[in-house]
């Protein structure tokens, strides 16, 4: 059976070829251009298709003869929180993936969402796949642009037919992380780079097991439905304690006051756009989300999927030892 893979050469996308290498699916990637770094992508037994998602014929090209698309090619940039680019790669981009499944008739897309796109809960009480979007109120591109395309998909799913399902990942951590992008997290707190922690919550959930539910889904799932990937609700506390503890360095011990946070967010929003720099570490946004709840319940995705539920500990272990095995890493 072939599958495509868009964004393939991210830290899900890495993980996600070898497990369907690992059963024996015929792969092929589609990649931005030549120039992405795919250090994880090197030496495996791929086909590479480099091209803009944006350019719909290449699209078209990359999808014919394919059985299985599976969509996670997206724009996760959060500063500026306001781009036209960001709903060209998530929305304008999934419109085209959409279009070409359609056009070849694929036996089912496979769309990578976010769990942000539902409602969130708490750590003792989850949102799940029911709660209604709200991230509106973030005045954030990328969660507005990430929803609009898996309602897009949901369209097309009930409207024209479309044989799509989407699964949502919470905060993956794991081994082939080449961004670094959430395991940058790793690596400050191994760094000494975060010297609070906030009153927030988060889920997280291995790579590894969010790529296992993903290929299951390519024979599981039902046609039109959403599965939240995500196996563990922790307070901020909790989870820089975990991660710092298998790193062996200590964690962060001051809890800042949220609007402490929110106002440090705040400047280095407003120093940014002044000075015309890249991303500050800590925007507007993200500061105001790192003071809230934002977990996810990832039993449907359990049941249906069968998706395990990989230690936490295990999860940043392998994301380390990459790092460390890759120089991203200076010995101390």
């Amino acid at each position: 059976m072939k599958v495509l893979i868009t964004g393939a050469d991210g830290v899900l996308g890495n993980n996600l070829v070898r497990e369907l290498l690992k059963r024996d699916y015929e792969v092929s990637v589609l990649l931005m251009s030549e120039k992405a770094r795919a250090i994880g992508l090197e030496k495996l037994s791929i086909t590479k298709i480099y091209g803009d998602i944006l350019n719909f014929d290449l699209v078209c090209n990359a999808v014919k003869g394919q059985d299985i698309v599976i969509h996670a090619a997206a724009s996760t940039q959060v500063y500026p929180a306001r781009s036209k680019s960001i709903y060209e790669v998530n929305l304008t981009g999934t419109e085209n993936v959409i279009k070409a499944c359609l056009q070849y008739d694929v036996q089912r897309l496979i769309h990578v969402g976010t769990a942000n796109s539902f409602a969130p809960g708490t750590v003792d009480t989850p949102g799940n796949e029911d709660g209604l979007y709200q991230g509106m109120k973030y005045g954030l591109d990328y969660m507005d642009s990430k929803y609009m395309a898996q309602q897009a998909v949901l369209k097309a799913v009930h409207v024209h037919g479309l044989k799509a399902l989407v699964v949502n990942p919470t905060f993956m951590l794991g081994a082939y992380d080449t961004k670094p992008s959430s395991g940058a997290l790793i690596l400050a707190l191994y760094n000494k780079k975060v010297p609070v922690y906030t009153n927030g919550s988060k889920t997280y959930v291995a790579v590894s097991d969010a790529a296992v539910a993903i290929a299951n889904a390519i024979t599981m799932g039902e046609i039109g439905a959403c599965y939240i990937l995500g196996n563990h609700n922790l307070k901020y506390k909790e989870a820089f304690g975990l991660i710092c503890d298998v790193l062996g360095v200590d964690p962060p011990k001051i809890a800042a006051p949220d609007f402490l946070v929110c106002s440090y967010g705040a400047l280095n929003s407003f120093i940014a756009r002044l000075s015309k720099k890249t991303q500050p570490k800590i925007t507007k946004e993200l500061a105001v989300l790192s003071c809230e709840d934002h977990c996810y319940s990832g039993e449907k995705a359990r049941h249906a999927l069968k998706m395990p539920c990989t230690d936490l500990r295990t999860a940043v272990e392998e994301g380390f030892n990459w790092f460390q095995n890759n120089g991203y890493i200076i010995k101390k």
